[in-house]
């Protein structure tokens, strides 16, 4: 999940330009937030509602996605300003172009108050961190975030996977304590397996035969061979590729730290030129030779690979939701991971509980740090999730034993992702069994069920490394991950041979992957302390 940003010199006429259109320059932001001067200590209620007496502004920027509408027009967001009394001011930027207008604004130093659902990545927060721009956020936490800390305090790895070495915290991430929202299940058409008498498989060998079946077997009854027995999500460059993350764990191989990380006895094992990696992509190569791996499956767009869902005519896919295939659940049930040639049965794929890193940062030029930090840490709590997420109650949603579920009259206009920033993901709220009715009704959770039992007892985030380091984990990971997915997808694919493994192994030792694994080794031992 490793992102990579640069900027080049900017004009001014740029800069004026973004900053006409956006948050402000600094100067402006203390002459509007005049009658608030002073420490925000003085202003800030400790507990309950309103936030603070005198109302206040505070200036945001976010990333908007496509489903989204204007955050001011989100009930979230009204109706949390009559309850603490505090306004805020978004500037919207597009996902495309988003990273390159956040550039812009630490460049020009022409800061918001707070960064909004805009990940904020590691080496981001490490770098505008050290320069001052964004605030140590450790001490903020502890006495005005209760639900924050009472996360952190309950999941220890959060704490350790946002704190940088130096022991400060300079953003806050999504967290997700519901394991059903971390992972993509594995989802097998089951009125296949009935039609054809099949059992669901259960190892690696079995998934084979069922996927012969299902390309021999006419499963759908319309004497052709036209039915897809397996497919996956294409890959985006730089994130790995999918095929290998949803399969990597038949093979003994896990995904910790945020990389193709296995954790033996507190050592860390970089396990992409090892031999049980060899097998998974000769696995991987044989189902792909015989026509039971989707042959777009390298260069399909998203749509076509919800649309392979939605048809009923594939038998076997990944995915976190049911909501593609709604109209035809009941063709699909989720099952466990499959156990692999030497006994491994892990579910390797999956997200940590701190799962969007950097979904919100304050910065240096926020007169009111203490108020910002109580007015985020609401949507920490499932109460304040539940606004987030559902909007208003019985406008939006409905209760029922103690859960929010949409009313069918919303859900049939299509808008949620006009009433909430959730939509569209990275948002700074927490995703509990409490408030995840929409993307986790039982059939979704029954798959989990079968997932859970081979989960890790902890997943570790991406650690934070110094400035410096995290320079070098980059440039080391440029290069490493581009030749290691090329690679790979040749592998699959059959257009390069077995035969090179052992070249393919001499290439990643050129290109210092054991320096890459004492880097992440040294980082993880910092995490333990």
């Amino acid at each position: 999940m490793s992102k990579h940003w640069a900027r080049g010199a900017l004009s001014t006429a740029l800069i004026s330009a973004l900053l006409l259109a956006g948050c402000g320059s600094n100067s402006e932001k203390g002459a509007e937030t005049k009658n608030t001067e002073g420490s925000s200590e003085t202003t800030v209620n400790a507990t309950g509602f309103p936030l603070t007496k005198d109302a206040i502004t505070l200036k945001m920027f976010t990333r908007i996605a496509p489903v989204n509408g204007a955050f001011k027009d989100m009930p979230v967001f009204q109706d949390y300003e009559k309850m603490s009394n505090v306004h805020v001011e978004f500037t919207e930027a597009p996902t495309d172009g988003f990273q390159e207008k956040k550039n812009l604004l630490f460049a020009s130093n022409e800061l918001p108050d707070a960064f909004y659902r805009s990940g904020i990545s590691q080496l981001e927060a490490t770098r505008y961190g050290a320069a001052g721009q964004l605030i140590p956020l450790e001490d903020l936490v502890d006495k005005y975030a209760p639900n924050l800390k009472s996360l952190m305090e309950k999941y220890p790895e959060i704490r350790s996977g946002i704190t940088t070495p130096e022991g400060h915290i300079y953003a806050i991430p999504g967290i997700v304590t519901l394991d059903a929202a971390r992972t993509d299940k594995k989802w097998i058409n089951q009125a296949w397996l009935k039609k054809l008498n099949l059992d669901i498989p259960e190892t690696t060998d079995d998934l084979y035969n069922v996927l012969v079946a299902f390309r021999d077997k006419d499963p759908n009854g319309n004497g052709k061979k036209d039915e897809l027995p397996m497919t996956a999500r294409a890959p985006v460059p730089g994130q790995g590729l999918p095929i290998v993350n949803m399969m990597s764990g038949s093979f003994g191989l896990d995904q910790q730290l945020g990389y193709n990380i296995n954790l033996v006895n507190d050592k860390v094992e970089i396990w992409m030129g090892n031999d049980r990696n060899k097998e998974m992509l000769q696995y991987l190569n044989k189902l792909y030779k015989e026509k039971l791996l989707d042959p777009d499956m390298f260069s399909q767009k998203e749509a076509d690979y919800l649309a392979k869902q939605s048809s009923g005519n594939t038998g076997f896919f990944f995915d976190q939701t049911n909501n593609v295939f709604l109209e035809i659940q009941d063709q699909y049930t989720g099952i466990a991971p499959f156990k692999g040639p030497h006994g491994d049965q892990m579910q390797s794929q999956g997200a940590p509980i701190a799962r969007d890193f950097g979904a919100f940062a304050i910065t240096s030029a926020n007169k009111n740090p203490e108020l910002t930090m109580r007015w985020i840490d609401y949507f920490y709590s499932d109460e304040g999730s539940t606004m987030l997420r559902f909007g208003r109650e019985g406008e939006n949603y409905e209760m029922k034993d103690g859960i929010p579920y949409y009313t069918k009259a919303f859900l049939a206009t299509g808008d949620q992702g006009k009433i909430t920033p959730y939509a569209g993901g990275g948002a700074p709220h927490i995703i509990s069994d409490k408030v995840a009715s929409f993307i986790n009704p039982p059939q979704v959770q029954e798959a989990q069920d079968k997932l859970t039992p081979f989960m890790p007892k902890i997943r570790y985030a991406s650690p934070m490394f110094d400035e410096n380091t995290a320079q070098e984990v980059n440039i080391l990971r440029n290069d490493i991950d581009k030749y290691y997915e090329e690679q790979s997808t040749k592998f699959i694919a059959g257009a390069l041979s077995f035969d090179k493994w052992d070249e393919f192994q001499s290439t990643l030792k050129k290109m210092k992957i054991d320096t890459l694994q004492d880097l992440y080794q040294q980082a993880y031992d910092k995490m333990k302390k």
